[in-house]
């Protein structure tokens, strides 16, 4: 007997149709090239994190795999224009600027546990300063822990430019097993936070050798 497909949810055909969007117009006009992890991350809850370089980036985490993707977008995003259309459209988190938003965490938590992926620029703004990464803001690494989710870090060292191929990094997943089943301390979090952000930097150096490997060639 053939199994009845489950019907999609509005959520879900609207993340189907961004990625035909994506396939046959963004990709041409702003295309890049992955390395690292090839395969889509689809067999179970992630959190995606990537540093921010430019608004495409939003298309790096929809395209890692084939489920929706809740992002953690600020507060200011909801409020009006084309940002309040697509937060609300996407489903997005509300955090506030200093990143402790306890019911960001909560939200993201309730995502995860249903088997949904979560998004997070932990840089929280766009970085176009010459510096690698802005500061890191906190929580990704709380929230892998308590929800028992790996982290898939993306790294990218330049934006994501019309008619230019970028070059992104998809990392392996972590997880931070060290810290699950345990009452977390400030000292724990910090160390978390620290460990993602080496190995942001890990990945960001393995793409910056690919890159000038490719350059001498």
């Amino acid at each position: 007997m053939k199994k009845e497909k489950r019907k999609l949810t509005k959520f879900e055909k609207w993340f189907r149709f961004m990625r035909r969007v994506h396939r046959f117009i963004v990709q041409t006009v702003f295309p890049y090239k992955k390395y690292g992890h090839k395969q889509r991350y689809n067999d179970r809850s992630y959190i995606m994190v990537c540093n921010h370089k430019s608004i495409m980036d939003v298309v790096l985490p929809v395209m890692a795999t084939d489920k929706p993707v809740h992002f953690m977008a600020k507060k200011e995003l909801f409020q009006k224009g084309l940002g309040k259309w697509f937060t609300r459209k996407c489903e997005c988190i509300p955090v506030s600027r200093d990143g402790t938003d306890v019911r960001a965490i909560m939200q993201g938590m309730k995502y995860l546990k249903e088997g949904g992926v979560v998004a997070i620029f932990p840089e929280g703004t766009r970085n176009k300063t010459d510096e690698r990464f802005l500061p890191f803001k906190s929580g990704a690494a709380a929230l892998a822990i308590k929800t028992k989710t790996p982290i898939i870090p993306i790294v990218q060292t330049k934006k994501i430019r019309a008619f230019r191929c970028a070059k992104v990094f998809f990392g392996e997943p972590i997880e931070f097993t060290e810290f699950y089943d345990k009452k977390l301390t400030q000292e724990d979090i910090e160390k978390a936070d620290a460990l993602l952000l080496d190995k942001m930097n890990e990945l960001y150096d393995q793409l910056d050798a690919i890159i000038k490997e490719k350059k001498k060639g």
